[in-house]
């Protein structure tokens, strides 16, 4: 594993932290302490500490780009962000001066910065199903229709498809 070298900016902003930073710093507090409890992971901490302070003045120096965009790697002065689209790394790559520019002022040490479009896996949102239960009178006209239709091949399946649906019926309202 390469190290990345050990610049910290001279100076840390001082802007006032939202609700829901808070609970991102609690859980960068979560993870430090995890790492200075295990030897082995200890050494990361610097590094793990140096990219959030990088990933926070990015955000800062460009906030309606830089949401969806992550520090990938800081390393030899050269900065690579990952950007989730193309569409998203070419809007970026024209403020790439501005950030390079407004990084060095807050101290960073970065002379090139470099973008990899990273497509994810869009999450899924989690599909709720509506339980649909039909009023009686179109449950019991159901029935009816079911009952009135011929035995036959044809009308199997419609028959089966029908007897089903007033059966579920009936029992979601049982269970209501």
């Amino acid at each position: 594993m390469t190290r990345s070298s050990s610049h910290s900016p001279y100076h840390q902003s001082a802007k006032p932290v939202l609700a829901s930073k808070r609970a991102s710093n609690r859980t960068a507090r979560g993870a430090a302490d995890f790492l200075r409890a295990h030897d082995r992971m200890a050494f990361l901490l610097p590094a793990v500490t140096r990219m959030a302070a990088l990933q926070k003045d990015c955000a800062a120096i460009l906030p309606d780009m830089f949401s969806s965009c992550e520090v990938q790697q800081f390393e030899a002065q050269q900065l690579v962000l990952a950007i989730p689209n193309a569409a998203l790394a070419a809007k970026l790559k024209q403020k790439l001066p501005k950030l390079q520019q407004a990084l060095q002022q807050r101290g960073w040490q970065v002379s090139s910065i470099r973008l990899k479009v990273q497509v994810r896996q869009p999450v899924q949102k989690s599909v709720t199903l509506k339980r649909l239960i039909l009023p009686a009178q179109a449950v019991s006209a159901l029935a009816t229709l079911s009952e009135s239709l011929d035995n036959s091949s044809r009308n199997a399946a419609l028959k089966a498809a029908l007897d089903t649906l007033v059966m579920r019926q009936r029992d979601r309202k049982q269970s209501s």
